[in-house]
């Protein structure tokens, strides 16, 4: 049975909005717990039926230097005061000046896929070019179910082992398939992430930014 605490932390794991700390706390509290997983599962299910009803809102390019401009007349220690304004935008203002970055550490963006063990985080979305780079994560003995590429695929391993059919993929190998292929079962005897290139409208990389 989950606590009502753990719904409330659930509701804000799936929305991101959970602070870092305890968001490490309920992730191991999430990875004991199939009910607590169960219950994610199904609040993402609802997340993105919600996100896929709502009319699509993309704030004007020109918001963050309107900001800033307003700062500096108003501020006599200009580049202290919007050196910390940048750093504090959300990542979706911090795009506009060209730049993102993901810490190598930062558990924040992960999301557990149906199938369980298995993990998707989005790390760049090009609306123009139409595709996306996500992290991928399987835990150990995780077997990925048969599926048909909807669009060209690439994958490269960064850490553990990924097997695809008869190839057991390592640390630097580089996996590409075309749209229209399938594969059968992949799985991992220890664990792996990897580095995954696909198209914008790919379910996955749907499913990862909703």
């Amino acid at each position: 049975m989950t606590t009502e605490q753990q719904q409330e932390q659930a509701s804000l794991y799936v929305l991101g909005a959970l602070p870092v700390e305890e968001q490490r706390a309920f992730e191991a509290e999430l990875a004991a717990s199939s009910r607590l997983r169960e219950l994610v599962r199904g609040l993402q299910r609802a997340a993105i039926l919600v996100a896929k009803a709502a009319p699509q809102q993309t704030p004007p390019p020109e918001l963050k230097n309107k900001v800033l401009r307003a700062i500096s007349a108003s501020s006599p220690d200009q580049p202290q005061l919007r050196q910390s304004v940048l750093k504090n935008l959300p990542v979706s203002s911090a795009a506009l000046a060209g730049f993102m970055f993901h810490g190598a550490s930062d558990s924040r963006g992960w999301k557990e896929l149906p199938v369980r063990g298995a993990w998707l985080k989005l790390l760049s979305f090009n609306k123009e070019r139409n595709y996306a780079v996500l992290l991928g994560k399987l835990e150990a003995g995780v077997r990925y179910p048969a599926h048909t590429h909807p669009g060209a695929e690439e994958l490269y391993i960064l850490t553990g082992d990924l097997h695809i059919g008869d190839r057991a993929l390592g640390p630097g190998d580089f996996h590409h398939a075309d749209a229209g292929t399938a594969h059968g079962v992949n799985y991992s005897v220890e664990g792996c992430t990897l580095l995954a290139v696909l198209p914008a409208d790919h379910e996955l990389v749907q499913f990862a930014m909703a």
